[in-house]
């Protein structure tokens, strides 16, 4: 069904069961004796990136970013707590010395603590630079230098200290759970027709568990990269209870909806969170599930044989949560088009989360920590906004340069609330100009799409959230009688950008038919209006101011 690309959709973690920071979803020891562990979390629509350090020492304690992993060049903050109270303080290293403080301080002290042989420093600053010894934090791999002393004193760190290298922004954990292993899921020994675009589906049964696991990565496993385009795993609903291979969307297969795992061209292994996993196993042997893959073969090449699939890594020990993926965004239904020879038109999807109580007893609000944004040939932008109360609180997420070729899932850098009675609305911007024909809501790659699926815990037996411009209405306000009259007028309408803007502000204006269903297919319509979405401005740069100790008589 959906096209989705580079991402697996699935989650993962913590073997603790330790109660987990919503802002610091990130962990890392930058030692191998882990003496230095660093947590982090990020907004990059708000532009900030959050830090606790946690250093073995009652001395003062050091972290930064390096161009090359040393000192030179290195922006820095130094802090810790003597006997006269805290200190911190932005600087830059210019050589083998005592780093400088900065003119302007750009990192901000949230707390800092000293306990039973710890000092822990958490501190906030812009993820874009501020001033000339700032370094910029970029979606690329970073390296990152530590230092401390055993006293207060600000001097030669001797060899505690070191570099390591990870990317803050799209970082992806790897961790070894005890009692890991790996399951496959694939096409076995698929011969793919002279099709430019096919879609096959493989429904089948989980393998079996005597107790529930926990799945906490996904790898793909791609027979001809040149033309699978992208594989989605579906779980079925109880009343497929038998095996079935054929082309999508023919027979028993139209049913299993709901996404459990996705990957797509470009894309590589996926590994979670530290709080959640995907269940599977005890009660969860029941269902099967459904392997949908996406060839595209512009070439029409016949005989081709494909393996192609996902494997599936999991453990006995349980993670704190059960997580789950939900579909968002404009129901993918041939009952809307966009117009040919358009610059930027917009389209929406409506989820109300008011109405999820209509399908589940128990509902809860969602814990959302990682998006993927789809569309096809025809997207540009995508953006998902986030309401409460009637006002907009936030973008959930946020693609300006949305590329077909190369979509993966967006980590929010924090856990984001989603509280029963939110809207989510999914924003999509299009461009048709080199188009001559109207674009139609489907499967196709020349059809088009507009969803979001949030990966979120505790899972809900949930699995789409979605909306639809109301057709009727949308007939009615153009002057059609019917369904045939509105779509004649559609295809003779001259499309130019005054009517253009005129059917896309009618879409956005009419109301929505809002649909929620569960894990059962069962489904609850309702309305809604598309609310206005605004774009949030990035936060002004950190401000903070250096904190110094008497303590640390050997700061410059």
């Amino acid at each position: 069904m959906v096209k989705l690309s580079l991402v697996l959709l699935l989650l993962s973690v913590q073997w603790s069961w330790a109660l987990e920071d919503p802002l610091l979803p990130f962990s890392e020891h930058l030692d191998p004796e882990h003496k230095v562990q660093l947590k982090w979390g990020f907004d990059e629509i708000q532009g900030t990136i959050l830090f606790e350090l946690t250093v073995s020492t009652s001395g003062w304690v050091g972290f930064g970013f390096s161009p090359k992993g040393g000192m030179t060049g290195a922006d820095i903050v130094i802090g810790g707590v003597g006997p006269k109270g805290s200190y911190f303080t932005d600087r830059h290293a210019v050589g083998f010395s005592i780093p400088l403080v900065d003119k302007q301080q750009n990192y901000k002290l949230l707390s800092l603590t000293e306990s039973d042989g710890k000092t822990v420093m958490k501190f906030q600053r812009s993820i874009s630079s501020c001033d000339e010894n700032d370094l910029p934090i970029t979606d690329l791999p970073m390296k990152l230098i530590y230092a401390y002393g055993l006293t207060d004193e600000i001097k030669y760190h001797s060899n505690r200290r070191g570099t390591k290298e990870l990317n803050l922004l799209k970082y992806m954990p790897r961790v070894n759970p005890p009692n890991s292993k790996y399951f496959d899921v694939t096409m076995i020994n698929l011969k793919l027709p002279a099709k430019q675009t096919y879609y096959h589906c493989k429904t089948l049964k989980a393998p079996t568990f005597d107790r529930k696991q926990h799945i906490y990565r996904i790898e793909p496993l791609i027979t001809n990269i040149d033309v699978v385009h992208h594989l989605v795993l579906y779980r079925c609903p109880p009343s497929v209870t038998k095996p079935f291979e054929a082309e999508c969307y023919v027979g028993v297969d139209a049913k299993c909806i709901e996404a459990v795992a996705v990957w797509g061209i470009g894309g590589g292994a996926f590994e979670f969170p530290e709080v959640a996993g995907l269940p599977i196993g005890g009660k969860v042997d029941d269902f099967f599930y459904k392997l949908e893959v996406h060839y595209n073969n512009p070439q029409k090449t016949a005989g081709r044989v494909d393996n192609s699939g996902l494997r599936f890594y999991y453990t006995s020990e349980l993670r704190q949560h059960d997580a789950a993926v939900l579909i968002t965004g404009l129901a993918v239904i041939p009952g809307y088009a966009i117009p040919p020879k358009a610059k930027s038109f917009l389209t929406y999807g409506l989820c109300d989360t008011a109405y999820i109580p209509k399908v589940l007893k128990t509902p809860h609000d969602l814990q959302v920590f990682s998006v993927m944004l789809h569309t096809h040939l025809a997207g540009r932008k995508l953006r998902v906004g986030h309401f409460r109360g009637g006002k907009q609180i936030d973008l959930l997420a946020v693609d300006e340069n949305y590329d077909f070729e190369y979509q993966q899932a967006t980590n929010l850098g924090k856990t984001k609330t989603v509280k029963l009675g939110d809207k989510l609305l999914v924003e999509c911007t299009y461009n048709t100009e080199n188009r001559n024909k109207l674009t139609w809501g489907g499967f196709s790659v020349t059809d088009e799409m507009c969803l979001a699926f949030l990966v979120y815990y505790p899972a809900m037996n949930l699995s789409v959230c979605a909306s639809l411009p109301n057709p009727a209405t949308l007939m009615s306000k153009m002057g059609a009688k019917d369904t045939a009259t509105w779509l004649n007028m559609m295809s003779r309408k001259t499309w130019n950008d005054r009517s253009i803007n005129q059917y896309q502000k009618t879409l956005k204006r009419i109301d929505q038919l809002v649909m929620v269903m569960d894990s059962d297919n069962n489904i609850s319509n309702n309305t809604g209006l598309i609310p206005d979405l605004k774009v949030i401005p990035s936060a002004p740069c950190v401000n903070g101011r250096a904190t110094r100790s008497l303590a640390s008589p050997s700061e410059p």
